[in-house]
């Protein structure tokens, strides 16, 4: 059986001495003190999550079995993948299994040193199912502080639109996070999700004003499966100030230098570029580009069993590409935390936490 989507391994050199140092860096960074800033709710549930709400909902076409789960998470093309997603969706049909999946993901990213993490969020998926939406807010935010006091994981919102439901989803979840009964404590920003050929980011703008009015920050998907045209969309329509993925960004040297001259942070997600075919092959990536052009890369999961991957192979892939070695890869991960939305202060207890490790592990 042959896994579309295996996690890209970083080859070992042809010496004992190479792969030594490739096996140091890979437990440089499983120690490394992380913030994910790209990552979705739904997408981050594990096979064994995954498994156990199947299990409760015997009528959903998902498997059970875990090793099956590989065979149905191995995807043709974004369109499929965005239908093997929708059906785990399906899974999540109470506000428990709202709760047990925000706690286990906490859990799962705790185990990869992630300090803090702003989960994109996609309450019109769950409402529109006939949850009750103060509930859903309820278990999210149980499931938050339980995880921060359990695991010491600092979670935080990001309530996107689900684009292949139109309109009327953006109206929703715009109301979900706009309406102060309602918002969660947790939510720092509003997006954009789903497919991106046939769903025009300016459509969305509307919905953005409101909820930037009420103090939320704009995150859309964008340049994903699309050309650096929908970047632009979502930087002077949608007023972006991170782009999720950008991967066509490379395409366009004035889009460059834009994100560059301005330190609008790309979100990028090299295995998941590669498992929806955004991207051919890692090699092709365009994360050099974006690192020569000076724009601030930040390495992240995005739906990450889906893919077969972690957070923590994600910067063993970055670190190939970039031929990082852990000054780079610290550097790295500083600036998921210098693009986050997290306080002053938090941002300074990460990076300290990073130089501490650092210096740490390199210490004679």
């Amino acid at each position: 059986m042959t896994d579309q989507h295996a996690v890209p391994e970083v080859p070992e050199g042809p010496t004992s001495a190479t792969a030594s140092a490739a096996r140091d860096l890979h437990a440089f960074i499983a120690g490394l003190p992380k913030a994910e800033l790209h990552v979705h709710h739904v997408g981050s549930a594990s096979p064994r999550i995954v498994s156990e709400l199947a299990a409760r909902h015997p009528d959903s076409k998902v498997p059970t079995d875990p090793e099956a789960l590989v065979d149905f998470f191995t995807f043709t093309d974004f369109a499929h993948f965005i239908d093997v997603y929708l059906s785990v969706v399906d899974l999540i049909r109470t506000p428990e299994d709202v709760r047990l999946l925000t706690y286990e993901v906490a859990r799962d990213m705790a185990r990869q040193q992630v300090r803090y993490a702003e989960l994109t969020v996609t309450p019109y998926s769950s409402t529109s199912r006939g949850i009750d939406e103060r509930a859903f807010m309820d278990a999210i935010e149980d499931a938050r502080k339980a995880a921060e006091a359990d695991f010491g994981t600092v979670l935080r919102w990001c309530f996107d639109i689900p684009g292949e439901a139109g309109l009327a989803s953006a109206e929703e979840t715009a109301r979900l996070a706009t309406t102060d009964a309602l918002r969660p404590e947790g939510l720092v920003s509003f997006g954009l999700g789903g497919p991106e050929i046939g769903v025009p980011r300016p459509q969305f703008k509307p919905y953005f004003d409101r909820a930037i009015a009420a103090g939320l920050h704009s995150v859309p998907h964008a340049g994903e499966t699309t050309g650096p045209e929908t970047v632009w969309d979502a930087l002077t329509e949608l007023r972006a100030e991170r782009i999720g993925h950008g991967t066509s960004s490379a395409k366009d040297p004035k889009l460059l230098a834009h994100l560059a001259e301005h330190r609008i942070a790309l979100e990028v997600c090299p295995t998941s570029n590669i498992a929806t075919r955004a991207v051919r092959t890692l090699d092709e990536h365009p994360i050099k580009e974006f690192v020569r052009a000076g724009i601030l890369v930040t390495i992240n999961s995005d739906d990450p069993p889906m893919f077969g991957t972690d957070l923590n192979n994600e910067y063993a892939v970055a670190a190939r590409l970039l031929d990082l070695d852990e000054q780079g890869l610290a550097a790295l991960a500083k600036n998921a935390v210098e693009a986050s939305f997290l306080d002053a202060a938090g941002k300074a207890r990460i990076a300290d936490e990073i130089d501490t490790y650092t210096s740490a592990w390199l210490a004679p």
